[in-house]
């Protein structure tokens, strides 16, 4: 394999690692999906890795745009695709469990107030 894929890999199999260790933090839901992992609840997802090792997390409309500038941040991109409702958390910020398990308790209680799919 060459070193570029091992790298890349490597990142996702690391960030794979951190996401399920900030999801285990959070008793209200699990991680889901094989290839891409997710978190959903009431038919909704609400959390994503994409396949570079990403984080998004959905929010309220208001919410993300507070984020997006709070964090300098983006919308949430997958598969080519930017995922509308998802915002980007900034790599330096996965370090920081405490406040990624808080921002995806917030988006878990989003998706909860939103009609059952």
């Amino acid at each position: 394999m060459p070193a570029t894929n091992r790298m890349i890999m490597s990142k996702w199999e690391d960030r794979l690692e951190i996401y399920d260790n900030l999801v285990d933090k959070c008793p209200r839901f699990e991680r889901k999906g094989k290839t891409m992992p997710y978190t959903s609840a009431n038919g909704h997802m609400f959390s994503q890795l994409n396949k570079a090792g990403d984080l998004g997390i959905r929010f309220s409309k208001d919410v993300q745009e507070k984020y997006i500038k709070e964090f300098n941040s983006a919308l949430f991109r997958s598969y080519n695709s930017i995922m509308h409702g998802y915002v980007l958390i900034p790599e330096d910020m996965l370090t920081d469990d405490k406040r990624i398990v808080e921002l995806l308790s917030e988006s878990y209680d989003y998706v909860m107030s939103l009609d059952p799919k």
